[in-house]
C-alpha cells in the first residue's frame, strides 16, 4: 500500500512537471510566433489581379530599413520571380514616407554595443536585395510618395519604373553623417546628367518629384490626388509586359517642369563647379562663382560642404567617379568594402559621430576626425577602397545566375 502511495505521488509530480514544461513550450512558441508576426508586419504584402505589392510598414521610423526587412524582401522577390501567376511587383511605403534609408540609429547602437558583425550583415543583406532588384526578370513599380532618402533610393531606383509625386523628397545625405552614398548610389548618381551626381553626393541636397523626373531618377510624375486612380489601375492590370504597364502609367502622368530656381536649370553652373578632380578645387570654384555673382545657390552649396565630414567628402567624390565606369554589382561590391571600413572605426569614427550629432544627441556639432580637408591623407582615402582583411568576407552577389548591367 505504501509503495502504491509513493508511486501515485511520483506520477502526480511528473504530471505537474509536464504541465509546467507544456506551458513553457507554449509560451516559447507564442513568443516566437509573435516575433515572426512583428517581423512580417515590417514588410506587408497585398495582392492584385496579377501583381504583388510590398509595403514598408515602419511609419514612425519613416520606414527605415532593417536587416529583417531586407531578408524578407529577398525571400518574397525570389519566390515571386518563379511564380507564373505574378506578372509584376509594386513597392510603396506607409505613412508620409516611402523609405528614409537604413535604420542608422539602430546601427549606431549596435556599434556602440560592439556588435559589428550584425552591422555588416545589414549591409550584406541590403546590397544583395538591391542587386536582385537591379537584375529582376519582372517589371517593378516603386511609388516614391514621400521621403525617399539614402537606401530608400537604393531599393527602388534599380527597378523598372519609379513614380514620383508632389510629396517626394529625395536625397543622399550620407556625408553629413560621416558616411558615403551607398546602396547602389555610386551607380545611379554617377549616371545622372553632367556632374549632378557629384553635386547630390557631396552636398546631400534634396530634389523634389519634378526634379527627379527631369534628371531621370524617376520615370513618371503624378500629383498625389491622382494616386487612387493609379493604384486602382495597377491593381486591376493582368500583364507581365513592361510596355503595357508603361502605357497604363502614362494615362495618368502629368507633363510639368521644375521652376526656374531648380538645380536642373543650373546644370551649366553645376558642371562648371563640380567637374573638378578634388573637393578642394570644387570649393574654390564655388567660392569664385559666389564672389563674382553673389549666387545664393553657390553659398548654400558651400555651407553644406563645410558642414559635411571632410573624409566623407573625399571618399564620396572618388566613389562617384569610379561608379561611372562600373556595373551595378561592381559598385555594390566596392560600396560594401567602403561601408565595412567606415563602420570599423580603424580609419575614423565619423559615422558614429555624425549619427550622434544629427540623430541621437542632436547638438548638430559633430567633431570630425580628421577635422579639415587638409588633414585627410591620400592613405586614408585609399584604405576606404582597399580589399577587406582575412577576417572579413567580401560581398557575395549571385552574379553567376543573375546578369549584371552597365
Amino acid at each position: 500500500m505504501q509503495r502504491f502511495r509513493t508511486l501515485a505521488k511520483s506520477r502526480r509530480s511528473l504530471s505537474s512537471l509536464c504541465s509546467v514544461v507544456d506551458v513553457f513550450q507554449q509560451r516559447k512558441f507564442s513568443a516566437h510566433t509573435a516575433a515572426f508576426a512583428r517581423d512580417e508586419e515590417q514588410v506587408r504584402v497585398e495582392g492584385g489581379a496579377a501583381s504583388r505589392t510590398v509595403i514598408f510598414n515602419r511609419p514612425s521610423s519613416l520606414n527605415a530599413l532593417t536587416t529583417t526587412m531586407g531578408s524578407r524582401l529577398i525571400k518574397l522577390y525570389e519566390s515571386w520571380e518563379e511564380n507564373p501567376d505574378i506578372g509584376f511587383v509594386i513597392m510603396k511605403g506607409s505613412g508620409r514616407s516611402f523609405c528614409a534609408g537604413g535604420d542608422i540609429v539602430s546601427l549606431y547602437q549596435l556599434l556602440n554595443d560592439g556588435k559589428v558583425e550584425d552591422c555588416k550583415n545589414f549591409f550584406r543583406t541590403l546590397y544583395r536585395f538591391i542587386y536582385i532588384l537591379g537584375t529582376y526578370l519582372k517589371p517593378h513599380v516603386a511609388i516614391l510618395d514621400g521621403v525617399t532618402m539614402g537606401g530608400g533610393g537604393g531599393v527602388s531606383i534599380p527597378g523598372t519604373f519609379r513614380l514620383a509625386t508632389d510629396k517626394t523628397i529625395f536625397a543622399n545625405p550620407e556625408t553629413i553623417i560621416g558616411f558615403h552614398p551607398d546602396a547602389g548610389a555610386s551607380f545611379y548618381l554617377s549616371h545622372l546628367p553632367g556632374y549632378l551626381g557629384e553635386y547630390l553626393a557631396l552636398t546631400g541636397e534634396k530634389l523634389n518629384g519634378l526634379e527627379m523626373m527631369a534628371c531621370g531618377l524617376a520615370t513618371h510624375y503624378y500629383p498625389s490626388e491622382k494616386f487612387d486612380w493609379v493604384d486602382h489601375r495597377l491593381d486591376s492590370l493582368v500583364t507581365d509586359d513592361p510596355s503595357v504597364i508603361e502605357t497604363s502609367l502614362e494615362q495618368y502622368g502629368d507633363i510639368v517642369f521644375p521652376d526656374k530656381e531648380s538645380v536642373v536649370r543650373r546644370m551649366e553652373l553645376v558642371d562648371k563647379c563640380f567637374r573638378h578632380d578634388t573637393v578642394e578645387e570644387i570649393i574654390d570654384s564655388l567660392e569664385t562663382e559666389a564672389s563674382k555673382s553673389g549666387s545664393n545657390w553657390c553659398s548654400s552649396a558651400l555651407k553644406k560642404l563645410k558642414d559635411a565630414s571632410p573624409l566623407s567628402l573625399k571618399v564620396s567624390l572618388r566613389s562617384i567617379r569610379e561608379g561611372r565606369f562600373e556595373s551595378l554589382d561592381q559598385c555594390l561590391t566596392r560600396e560594401y568594402r567602403m561601408s565595412v571600413h567606415g563602420i570599423s572605426k580603424h580609419i575614423s569614427n565619423d559615422f558614429c559621430e555624425g549619427i550622434r550629432a544629427r540623430l541621437v544627441e542632436k547638438d548638430f556639432a559633430p567633431k570630425w576626425d580628421p577635422p579639415t580637408l587638409g588633414h585627410v591623407s591620400e592613405d586614408m582615402v585609399e584604405e576606404y577602397f582597399s580589399p577587406l582583411g582575412e577576417s572579413d568576407l567580401e560581398l557575395e552577389l549571385p552574379v553567376k545566375t543573375r546578369e549584371a548591367f552597365l
